[in-house]
């Protein structure tokens, strides 16, 4: 199990200007991208993915084989048992999420949603914690909770008999629970353990980005290790007799587990980059120069006169001069040349609804707020008395955020 069975912090923005109606703000964590919502413990809701009913099926053909071999007597009932230790398992994966959960809600970082998916859970953690030390608690807190339903499971198996089926699900859970807390301690992102491991670093050197690299790179070779060490491991267990169809499976569980570790470990030097550079996001610096036209305008002219004024945005204003739509770059360029004379700029734009006027002020986390609260392509930037500053083009933020993940 992977994290995938840990916290992830949600710093990357989404396209704000994409084909999806904007959710009102109010509603926004009921838009899970896909899954079942199954609660909403401490207000933060759980979806279940359809991954997740591939590895249940995977698990329970898995864990009812072996049963077949620990209860001979149980005929296929084995498989439904199977299944109750799949939905057991993910209900303490579901506890390992929460314990991340309780602790950023704790240090108020705020957490947009829960899933369990195919390789675990992943809790969607909406800011960095503010010091190392609240970023080791709450990385820690979930090994440690996976280590205590482990411990719960011990304890209880001591009171029944192991060839039993409660004997035989509490076996399993134990092991699992442990497995999963291990893994998860292993020092490299996007585990616990390295989110561990960049507090370490960070707290050592005072700088966050030095604990993301040096975890980053530990968890790349986390990701080959798994990729080569674990079909190893698992025919070394069996001494090398294992079947070509169980080797295939340990492959192929590698490389995906690999692949999952290798990404999560890139996306957190891209998120880390982009925390560092968003205090330098400012909309001042990215907002174009507009001029004012009326509705009629000819497209044509209207690009003529904002030539002239050297600017890069045309702003439908009306008979008094107060603007109330914003004409799409986009539209523009899909008008042929030829066409332009003929059609009015005013068939090209974009009302000014609530939300599409920003401040001219607005910087970092702040900026990138206004924009997913009301999707758009463009947005009018005023001052605070007002007054029309320009026009910010969601193009010009998103080519600056890709140099900024790209490290130019």
């Amino acid at each position: 199990m992977s994290d995938t069975t840990g916290q992830q912090t949600s710093q990357q923005p989404p396209r704000p200007d994409g084909p999806q109606k904007a959710p009102e703000k109010s509603k926004a964590p009921d838009r899970p991208g896909g899954g079942i919502l199954v609660g909403r413990p401490f207000g933060v809701p759980i979806y279940v993915t359809p991954t997740w009913f591939l590895i249940a099926a995977l698990i329970t053909w898995l864990f009812g084989d072996q049963l077949s071999n620990v209860l001979p007597d149980l005929g296929y009932t084995r498989y439904l048992i199977a299944l109750s230790f799949a939905i057991a398992f993910y209900g303490s994966v579901l506890v390992h999420e929460l314990a991340h959960t309780v602790v950023a809600l704790r240090y108020k970082l705020g957490v947009r949603r829960i899933q369990l998916q195919f390789f675990g859970g992943v809790s969607e953690i909406e800011k960095e914690a503010e010091t190392p030390g609240r970023e080791f608690w709450l990385a820690f807190v979930g090994p440690l909770l996976s280590l205590v339903l482990g411990g719960i499971c011990w304890l209880f198996l001591s009171l029944v008999e192991l060839d039993t089926v409660p004997g035989v699900l509490l076996a399993g859970l134990m092991v699992a629970n442990l497995v999963v807390a291990v893994f998860n301690l292993l020092p490299g992102l996007p585990l616990d353990g390295g989110r561990m491991l960049r507090a370490v670093v960070w707290g050592l050197t005072g700088r966050p980005m030095t604990g993301t690299i040096a975890a980053a790179w530990a968890g790349r070779v986390l990701a080959l290790a798994v990729l080569f060490g674990l079909p190893a491991f698992a025919a070394a267990q069996d001494h090398g007799q294992r079947s070509g169809s169980q080797s295939l499976l340990d492959s192929a569980l590698a490389a995906v587990l690999a692949v999952v570790i290798w990404n999560g470990a890139g996306a957190a030097v891209r998120n880390a980059r982009l925390k560092e550079a968003l205090p330098g996001l400012a909309v001042r610096g990215l907002t174009r120069r507009a001029v004012s036209v009326p509705a009629d305008t000819p497209l044509a002219e209207a690009l003529r006169q904002a030539r002239e004024a050297q600017a890069g945005a045309v702003v439908v204003a009306d008979g008094h001069g107060d603007p109330i739509a914003l004409v799409k770059e986009a539209a523009v360029l899909q008008v042929p040349e030829h066409r332009r004379p003929w059609v009015a700029v005013g068939a090209l734009a974009r009302s000014l609804e609530p939300g599409l006027r920003i401040s001219a002020d607005l910087d970092g986390e702040q900026l990138l707020a206004a924009l997913r609260s009301a999707p758009a392509s463009e947005y009018l930037v005023v001052e605070a008395d007002g007054a029309v500053y320009g026009v910010l083009a969601v193009s010009d933020v998103e080519r600056r955020l890709s140099a900024v993940l790209a490290g130019r």
